[in-house]
């Protein structure tokens, strides 16, 4: 797979939330370069909390200025739920990050799943596939979409966005967003970004944190195991970057690096 992931260890989320915020800039004007607009994906579960904790920092300078302005989110995954419910990725978004952004700071563009179709799983993940369309191939025809950044989460078994280990949705290969019915973990029925849209990003950024991640970082990083992030790593590369705490990697012999730019 050429070079190799990169895993960055941190003393301490607080830590973390700074090395992140630079990836996060570097990652933005990289994005603004290459077509005017930073176009990031994320996912939820503890990923918005320290995100809110990197970005909500006020800048050190001009160069390390959020232009939320140019910020076009989408989710990696979604769950099929109104987007006030408390399993909403964008509600926990918006309660973590978007709504503690100070007065008078410019929005970035959200894209939120369609709430009028909540009981077809299979019309959310094409009508969001569509937004997709309009965002990514508006101008030419494109096989898939390329993210400038995708941030994810690590699951307790090793699962990303809404792509579980062993699961079918594993092997699609044509869809950009697809349902899944019976996540293992509740709530069943989601859409997710489906493996070869998040390994065309040109960067992924994982986070994951505590020592009940241990384990599981043990077996995507020495093992594999076709676990869906190890599958992740194994496509991207150095294109891949993780941000953990120490507690996380604990026991895990895979090299860390001093994080840089």
């Amino acid at each position: 797979m050429g070079k190799q992931v990169n895993l960055y260890s941190f003393p301490s989320v607080d830590t973390l939330a700074t090395a992140l915020r630079s990836y996060l800039i570097s990652c933005q004007e990289a994005g603004l370069e290459r077509h005017g607009v930073f176009k990031v994906g994320v996912s939820g579960g503890s990923l918005p909390k320290t995100l809110a904790q990197a970005l909500l920092a006020p800048a050190k300078d001009e160069s390390d200025k959020v232009k939320w302005e140019s910020w076009e989110i989408f989710f990696a995954d979604e769950r099929a739920v109104p987007l006030n419910h408390e399993d909403s990725n964008y509600a926990l978004l918006k309660k973590e990050l978007l709504d503690k952004l100070p007065q008078g700071t410019p929005q970035p563009t959200v894209h939120t799943i369609d709430e009028s179709v909540l009981d077809d799983t299979q019309e959310l993940a094409d009508r969001y596939e569509q937004t997709l369309v309009r965002s990514f191939a508006s101008r030419d025809s494109v096989k898939l979409p390329i993210f400038d950044l995708l941030l994810l989460g690590c699951g307790p078994d090793g699962h990303t966005c809404s792509l579980f280990p062993g699961h079918e949705l594993l092997r699609e290969t044509e869809a950009w967003v697809s349902p899944i019915e019976d996540s293992p973990k509740p709530p069943p029925r989601r859409i997710t970004l489906t493996l070869p849209v998040v390994t065309h990003a040109v960067r992924v950024a994982f986070v994951a944190t505590g020592s009940g991640k241990k384990e599981i970082m043990k077996d995507i990083f020495e093992e594999g195991k076709g676990l869906p992030c190890a599958l992740v790593n194994e496509a991207t590369g150095e294109r891949c970057s993780w941000f953990v705490d120490n507690a996380a990697v604990e026991g895990v012999s895979y090299p860390k690096r001093p994080f840089s730019l």
